[in-house]
């Protein structure tokens, strides 16, 4: 038993964190294929800059980019075309195990546009476009947990999308999320529809927590002073901390009365998935990520790099997200003595996080745009 497979049997799903042409050729002989046949993952996310990453970085897409070109479509248009080949692909390898799961793993996640993170007629109609468009069970639409984004969530859910919830990095928020995907279902229960069909994510991101943190806290211990030594002890703590407290909040919410009501009626838990959990500093464990946000019904969507380092020599804890809930307070109690404040640091971050996507979106039309230009000027 390889140590996904060890995770999968204490409740915790290890999603890949990677989409790309290369690892779909040849269909049931490809290398994802291979992957979900050894247990090593069970689901498959995407984003804007894996997207820009693999179609930037590669030569994999030239063929099915110059058909596209020369048909007259859009630099845009061939993207959601290349990507929509992908997605449906992945989500066909994955469709078995989808089925063997009664709905519990086999997803695929397609982000909406970045740029529309804050409107949200918009993010609802392109959720909507996207899930009709790629037409899988399978699949799961990613929406950012921007203030803007909340509604939209709650709007998808009742009309029976699956969504993956990207971009919380604070607890506060994360109730948020937590409130809109139980106001979509009640909204659907309300109406008579079925509840029992939907799957939805809340991907909480981790390691970029510590970065931010660990940012401010090397700036006191280059100042030096009093709070020098202070600054140096709570390095490389804030991020799993806040994944512990939010797991905890998870576990109250979906414990509720009020969602027990809809658990009668067949409803599912939205399951934290924890994201950005490659490690960044190389001073840190590199699966660190991994081995201390072990949970029961959760999801780690994982890097290629950590997933490797994961497989290789990863170590199964049983529970270690629910290990020193206290210690954890403590964590954000400590930081706030060094005028350290995670409601701030995560505002940031969250700002910066839909920058980021916004970024990797125009850097892969733009280049996508160039290679159509290419092949429009060779005709």
């Amino acid at each position: 038993m390889n140590t996904s497979q060890q995770l999968h049997a204490v409740g915790q799903s290890v999603w890949y964190d990677n989409v790309e042409r290369r690892l779909l050729c040849n269909g049931s002989n490809s290398e994802l294929a291979g992957m979900i046949a050894r247990g090593e993952i069970r689901g498959v996310t995407s984003n804007p800059t894996i997207f820009m990453n693999a179609i930037t970085k590669s030569h994999d897409y030239d063929a099915g980019l110059a058909p596209l070109a020369k048909a007259g479509k859009t630099g845009e248009e061939i993207f959601w075309e290349l990507a929509v080949e992908d997605i449906r692909a992945a989500a066909d390898l994955l469709r078995p195990l989808y089925d063997a799961s009664n709905k519990g793993d086999g997803y695929v996640s397609l982000e909406v546009n970045p740029n529309l993170a804050h409107d949200t007629a918009q993010t609802l109609s392109e959720a909507k476009r996207l899930w009709k468009w790629v037409d899988r069970p399978n699949l799961m639409i990613k929406i950012p947990a921007t203030l803007e984004g909340l509604p939209a969530i709650a709007e998808a859910i009742a009309a029976g999308i699956n969504v993956n919830v990207t971009l919380i990095f604070a607890r506060e928020r994360y109730a948020a999320v937590m409130e809109a995907y139980i106001a979509g279902l009640e909204a659907r229960a309300a109406k008579g529809l079925p509840v029992d069909g939907i799957a939805s994510v809340a991907s909480f991101f981790v390691s970029r927590v510590d970065t931010k943190v660990d940012g401010h806290l090397n700036a006191m211990i280059d100042r030096g002073g009093a709070r020098a030594d202070k600054a140096a002890r709570f390095l490389g703590q804030a991020a799993i901390a806040n994944a512990r407290l939010a797991y905890n909040d998870y576990k109250i919410i979906f414990g509720s009365e009020r969602f027990a009501a809809l658990k009668a009626l067949g409803a599912r838990v939205q399951r934290p998935l924890w994201a950005s959990t490659g490690t960044k500093n190389r001073a840190y464990r590199d699966v660190i990520y991994v081995e201390e946000l072990v949970g029961s019904d959760t999801v780690n969507t994982i890097p290629p790099a950590t997933l490797k380092a994961f497989l290789d020599h990863g170590l199964v804890r049983a529970g270690s997200l629910e290990e020193d809930l206290a210690g954890a307070y403590q964590v954000l109690a400590n930081l706030e003595t060094l005028a350290v404040s995670m409601p701030t640091v995560t505002a940031e971050l969250e700002a910066e996080g839909v920058k980021s996507f916004a970024d990797a979106w125009k850097a892969l039309l733009d280049a996508v745009e160039t290679s159509r230009q290419a092949v429009v000027g060779k005709n």
